[in-house]
């Protein structure tokens, strides 16, 4: 069973979300929060697996909530960004703070059961065209706040390899036939870089590769990745 903490500043869509997973198989809801502050203190005292979670709030916002969230090492849940504009540099901040995806808060019912699901699943949400499009508009903009890069210096060549590749929009499988490779030894590779770079999501480990330059945005597109 899959539980999921609701965190939304309006009543309506707060209940709307709890009635629609708790009537969903497979699905319960771990309690609902009507800020990010509230967010914070549900998600250390009731484990949520995934968080639903909503971007402009009052006391404190959705960005800054996922951080903190994600900051306990003990648990990290999957959080799921919901928002009203696809390109927000909200969104974009939610997903270098290590958010697993996001929606946009007209989603049919079905496609955010689908999306919990697949967040749950730790699989990124959204397609790689899609990701590509927010960070381009976003990793160069000199108005969002300066923060620390990780350093790639203790990842091995092959780990920066299948870092760049994901990167790109690649999934598993298009980056273990392009290396000669087993899924499961990309799986690997991906799963030590990202624990050597505390990374939270495969969202934030596009950013990263964006970020410290093993990307370039608007360049190293796959074209063959899907979408």
């Amino acid at each position: 069973m899959t539980s999921v903490l609701v965190v939304d500043d309006q009543v309506l869509i707060r209940a709307g979300l709890a009635a629609l997973i708790h009537a969903a198989p497979g699905l319960t809801v771990a309690g609902e929060a009507e800020d990010g502050q509230t967010a914070v203190i549900q998600a250390e005292a009731r484990r949520p697996d995934v968080i639903l979670m909503d971007i402009r709030m009052p006391r404190l916002n959705g960005v800054t909530a996922t951080e903190r969230i994600l900051a306990d090492a003990t648990h990290r849940p999957r959080v799921l960004v919901l928002t009203t504009f696809d390109l927000d540099e909200y969104v974009y901040a939610a997903l270098r703070a290590g958010a697993s995806g996001f929606l946009l808060k007209d989603t049919p019912p079905d496609r955010l059961i689908a999306a919990i699901q697949t967040v749950a699943a730790g699989d990124m949400l959204f397609a790689p065209t899609v990701t590509r499009r927010l960070i381009e508009a976003y990793t160069r903009d000199s108005h969002l706040p300066e923060t620390p890069l990780p350093d790639l210096r203790g990842l091995t060549a092959r780990e920066i390899e299948v870092l760049r590749l994901v990167g790109t929009g690649m999934t598993n499988g298009d980056i273990a036939r392009g290396l000669v490779v087993s899924e499961a030894t990309v799986k690997t590779h991906l799963h030590r870089a990202m624990t050597k770079l505390s990374l939270a999501s495969r969202a934030q480990a596009v950013v990263v590769a964006y970020e410290s330059g093993l990307v370039t945005p608007g360049r190293d597109a796959t074209p063959g990745s899907r979408s």
